[in-house]
């Protein structure tokens, strides 16, 4: 037998739909011509194998090589990166199967397969892709098998694929969990990822409003104790000190000062807040909150913010102090920015503030006094308000009167600031919906919110939502109860889950997936570093190098051991294979009426079975014949041919339900 045979066409056809199903979770962030590539390739191979079509040249495959990669260049705009690696590793695997003749370039082809199922998770790491991603890895295995046997059953090919995963289930589970943990490849930063928050470093009142359509899941969040009051869940996300007329924004100091000063007061919440990515920096937490998360501070705003954008889901641990007191003496620097206004424009909102500012000396009273206006005067709570001209805030104020959260507290900042008191726009989350089935909620776009926090002398800064003053069911139960019949939030997500929680069934089942994705968040793609020390001390005790190798190793040793026993059955006397397909034959033939007699030979029974069986005749004799042959006369025949002639009889037979 050569070394290096010529591959089989079953081998070819396995290979071929092991690129289906590997090139397919790709087609959602690869480039269109990917799959016009893939066709021609697939097609160009299939006629060569039918000696229709030669196969490629030296000059043919430079030729692709060089046009796959112009066409990433212009797709990605570079040939380096993990976006455009990815996109060449694909194009690469694809191309392969143009030249796979022999078992060694199979065997390439194979291996560039197995990477590429990996390179999935960059863009997706859910558990339905974890799932998905076991098919292409069984249908490769499949492939290998295929090139190292002579042709055989498709079927016998995916069964031992599967079988083999099976095996090594075990192991990997103790890898996972033993080996120390390293930055997995997706959580590498990919270019092409865009962000899914929505938040910015700037905000209209149109932002949040548009954001505020959306069911994207922003982050979910457990707490280790009671889970305090939706009205007290508000989720910061950062704030804005500068204004220009039109849009609120974060100043260039405020994205680089650290260290806020705060008081610790009463009693700490702690809680774990797994993160979608969001592109941005910041993390989402109660105020005010401290984080041992690395490479994380607390800004001089009381955000949490890392010093790399949030691209892969992120878990972190975080404890909050909702009655802490917050920077007692203001810095003049902060004063000042927590007083700019534009030189001219909204002259009404201004008259309005002095006058305020005459009548209440404290700002407290002030700030009491616009939450009153805002619930006695008829404004309205409104995720479709008039568009605003030049002078916005005096238009919301005096003439439409309705807006969104935005909208208020915009206008509250403006007014608070036009009567000197230090106030700011917080921006991030309100509130969430809570899943009985895993004790957590799910904080989603529609959920955005902003509010205003203003600074007093002695007690620093206080956080005040003008919204509540107007739609309080915006705070106490949700978006959806505030804004009535006015609009379908899900009206541009008409398939989403989320539109048919009014189901009680359907409802269920959502929770109970969303729960799923949670666990598999928490659990596996969040058993990093930290979490992984913590989850070992609890089971071993101290942990270190030494206790993490010997642990490895013993388990791995065990379970090969296991696995050996199980496969190998050295207890088991010589010959039992074959007993077990005897047995299996009497089982088939006894659902159609003939059932072995006790101490009745083979050559009876099948005789017998013969006389009630007469269409499959040829196919009895042929197994009682072999099986005589080699449990009495000693000739040496693979149990594999035994169950080959099992299962044609097997197939001849009409089916029936097992007595």
């Amino acid at each position: 037998m050569p070394s290096n045979p010529l591959i089989s066409r079953s081998s070819l056809q396995w290979l071929l739909l092991a690129q289906v199903l590997v090139v397919a979770p790709h087609l959602l962030h690869a480039p269109w011509w990917i799959v016009p590539l893939w066709l021609g390739c697939a097609v160009w191979r299939w006629q060569a194998s039918r000696q229709r079509l030669g196969y490629p040249n030296g000059w043919a495959k430079a030729a692709l090589m060089l046009g796959t990669a112009f066409g990433v260049w212009l797709s990605r705009g570079s040939l380096v990166g993990l976006d455009a690696g990815v996109v060449l590793l694909i194009a690469a695997f694809i191309l392969k199967i143009l030249e796979v003749r022999q078992r060694r370039d199979a065997l390439v082809l194979v291996f560039l397969g197995l990477f590429s199922v990996v390179t999935v998770y960059l863009f997706d790491d859910s558990v339905l892709m974890a799932l998905y991603s076991l098919l292409p890895v069984t249908v490769l295995l499949a492939a290998l098998i295929s090139l190292q046997q002579a042709p055989s059953s498709p079927w016998a090919n995916a069964r031992l694929a599967a079988s083999l995963l099976l095996q090594a289930l075990p192991l990997m589970l103790l890898v996972f969990i033993l080996f120390p943990r390293v930055g997995p490849l997706w959580s590498l930063p990919v270019a092409s990822q865009k962000a899914t928050s929505g938040l910015a470093e700037s905000m209209t009142p149109a932002d949040i409003a548009e954001l505020s359509r959306s069911s994207g899941l922003a982050f979910r969040v457990s707490f280790s104790g009671a889970m305090p009051a939706r009205s007290e869940l508000y989720w910061r996300a950062l704030s804005f000190d500068q204004f220009d007329g039109r849009r609120w924004s974060q100043t260039p100091q405020a994205r680089f000062t650290t260290g806020a000063r705060w008081q610790a007061k009463g009693e700490p919440l702690n809680y774990s807040v797994i993160m979608q990515p969001s592109g941005q920096r910041w993390l989402f937490a109660l105020d005010v909150a401290s984080t041992d998360l690395p490479a994380t501070q607390q800004m001089q705003d009381f955000r949490l913010q890392r010093q790399r954008p949030v691209q892969q889901a992120l878990l972190y641990q975080a404890r909050s102090w909702p009655q802490a007191v917050r920077e007692l003496n203001l810095s003049a620097e902060t004063r000042r920015l927590t007083l700019q206004l534009p030189e001219q424009g909204d002259p009404r909102s201004r008259a309005w503030a002095l006058q305020l500012s005459r009548a209440h000396a404290q700002p407290s009273e002030l700030v009491a006094a616009v939450l009153e206006h805002f619930n006695q005067q008829p404004y309205h709570y409104t995720l479709r308000p008039q568009v605003l001209g030049e002078n916005s805030i005096d238009e919301f104020l005096f003439d439409t009167r309705a807006g969104f959260c935005a909208h208020y507290a915009g206008a509250m900042t403006f007014v608070l600031r036009a009567a000197g008191i230090p106030a700011r726009v917080v921006a991030g989350y309100q509130g969430g919906e809570y899943n009985p089935q895993g004790n957590y909620l799910q904080v989603r776009q529609y959920d955005a919110h902003a509010w205003v926090e203003y600074w007093q002398a002695g007690q620093g800064w206080v956080s005040v939502d003008p919204t509540f003053a107007v739609a309080p069911e915006r705070i106490n139960l949700g978006l959806e109860q505030a804004l009535g019949d006015e609009q379908n939030l899900l009206e541009q997500s008409p398939f989403s889950p989320l539109s048919y929680r009014n189901l009680g069934w359907l409802n269920q089942l959502r929770l109970g997936w969303d729960n799923l994705n949670y666990a598999w968040q928490r659990w596996v793609l969040g058993y990093q570093g930290q979490q992984q020390l913590q989850f070992l001390q609890r089971w071993l005790g101290q942990v270190d190098g030494q206790s993490l190798l010997l642990s490895l190793v013993g388990g791995a040793a065990l379970l090969v051991g296991l696995l050996a026993l199980c496969l190998l059955k050295p207890w088991q006397a010589r010959g039992s294979a074959q007993q077990r397909l005897l047995r299996d034959f009497e089982r088939l033939l006894a659902r159609h009426g003939v059932v072995r007699q006790t101490g009745e030979g083979i050559r009876s029974y099948a005789a017998r079975a013969v006389q009630q069986l007469p269409q499959q005749a040829p196919l009895i004799n042929q197994f009682a014949h072999a099986y005589e042959a080699q449990r009495y006369a000693g000739q040496l025949l693979a149990a594999a041919e035994l169950r080959r002639q099992l299962r044609q009889l097997r197939r001849s037979l009409p089916w029936r339900w097992r007595a």
